[in-house]
């Protein structure tokens, strides 16, 4: 296996792991993802610029001082070379080394070390040694990696070696302090342009995520929703005005109509009733009186339908009353139900007839086939979860999505209702649980029936 080819395995393996590992790391909403879009390119291009720019600045001002302690040197090399064993040149050697920042002595009958390998990434340890080399022409030996900061030049000499000691600034430029002030100071400036740039750019798109929402939820605006922003997030909130329109004018027209369509009907039936109120009682009298309760109640349920939640406020709502309403609804209408819940205390904010009439047809619904229901609750970090489970014939699984379409009325037991039922009661049920922006799931019971669950966002 050549080198491309391994190059090739781990760039695979690493892009692997990182669309494995980023969606979990990665922020959620977009004001941090663009903003890092945003920062992190600017933040690595000036630091990239500042290192460079700092760098070649190291090299030039190290340079500089790195020559002037090599002429420094030289100078005493000369000094010494006037008179090596005189005790007046000794005395004056040690006083210029002193007033230039270097401590100074002699190693009488001393060799040099064994030379010590220069430092390939230490700016002062190279251009120290070619200053050196430069200006003294006399064996000699550097170290500049003294623990102690300190720098270390010995000068061989016939019987003697002229040892100097002199601290690293004197050569080098140790300013990493500008660098990292300079690009703390860049960055955090960059980051909050960005910042304000981007709050009044994500501002509008928050703005139509909620405005969505609320109609979504069938809530009124909290204020009046107009377009701005950048032309893209202008086209999108004019896009969804439009449809918002046609909805609520298709909405209002179907309510329109079939409120027509029922009170005509309605006349009819009153006029029926009153025809059979009239007449004698036989079987016959007894079937078509039937046949017209029957009529009246599919009627309503279409109005339901129709009006889904009509035009009622949400109010704040204490959902566990609300369960034991229910329970005591079915209870008066000799149907049994289990209640199991510890929602006293858990208050939200719903359309407290139309959740009621939602969780009321899922009840009905289940009593209607099965001879256990039970009915229970359950609050989560997130979500209320209110579960009607039974013990009927359930519903299979490749059908559950279809029973929730209107006028569905599947073949099997479980759905095949009494009563002249209408296939409109899980169609309403669904809709109003999605205007509260949550959603029911059906699927198999405990009890070995079905569970239906409604799961309310908190």
């Amino acid at each position: 296996m050549n080198i491309i080819s391994i190059l090739t395995e781990q760039f695979v393996r690493l892009r692997t792991a990182l669309k494995r590992v980023l969606p979990d790391i990665m922020p959620k909403r977009i004001f941090p993802r663009t903003l890092i879009i945003i920062a992190a390119p600017l933040v690595l291009l000036q630091s990239i610029l500042a290192f460079v720019s700092m760098e070649r600045h190291w090299q030039l001002v190290t340079d500089r001082l790195s020559e002037s302690t090599a002429k420094n040197i030289a100078a005493l090399v000369d000094i010494h070379e006037m008179g090596p064993k005189d005790k007046q040149i000794r005395r004056l050697l040690v006083t210029t080394a002193h007033n230039l920042g270097f401590r100074l002595d002699f190693l009488d009958n001393a060799n040099l070390p064994p030379a010590r390998p220069r430092q390939m990434f230490d700016i002062l340890d190279s251009i120290l040694r070619d200053q050196i080399d430069s200006f003294i022409g006399r064996p000699h030996w550097v170290d500049t990696q003294s623990p102690n900061k300190l720098v270390e030049v010995r000068i061989q000499f016939n019987t003697e070696i002229l040892r100097l000691f002199f601290r690293r600034k004197l050569a080098y430029a140790a300013n990493a302090h500008i660098f990292i002030v300079w690009m703390v100071t860049s960055s955090l400036i960059l980051l909050l342009i960005a910042v304000l740039f981007l709050r009044n750019q994500i501002r509008p798109i928050l703005q139509l995520s909620e405005a969505a929402d609320r109609f979504g939820k069938g809530l009124p605006p909290q204020k009046e929703f107009h377009p701005h922003g950048a032309l893209e997030i202008r086209q999108a909130a004019q896009a969804f005005l439009r449809m918002r329109d046609r909805i609520e004018r298709h909405v209002e027209q179907r309510t329109t109509m079939l409120a027509g369509v029922s009170h005509d009907l309605r006349t009819i039936l009153t006029r029926f009733k009153l025809e059979l109120a009239l007449s004698d009682d036989n079987d016959e009298i007894k079937a078509m009186r039937k046949d017209v309760d029957e009529m009246q109640g599919m009627i309503n349920a279409y109005m339901d339908f129709a009006k889904g939640e009509g035009n009622e406020e949400t109010i704040l709502t204490n959902l566990g009353d609300l369960l034991e309403e229910i329970r005591d609804d079915m209870a008066r209408g000799k149907k049994e139900i289990d209640l199991r819940s510890n929602m006293k205390a858990s208050i939200l904010p719903l359309r407290r007839a139309a959740f009621k009439r939602a969780i009321t047809n899922l009840v009905s619904n289940a009593t209607r086939y099965a001879q256990k229901v039970e009915l229970s609750s359950l609050k989560t970090p997130t979500h209320i979860l209110i579960h009607i489970d039974d013990n009927g014939p359930g519903i299979p699984p490749d059908k559950r999505k279809e029973v929730f379409s209107p006028f569905v009325r599947l073949d099997d037991a479980r759905t095949q209702y009494e009563g002249g039922s209408t296939g409109l009661g899980l169609s309403i049920a669904n809709d109003i649980v999605h205007s509260h922006g949550g959603k029911i799931t059906l699927k198999d019971s405990k009890l070995g029936g079905l569970r239906a669950t409604i799961q309310i966002p908190l």
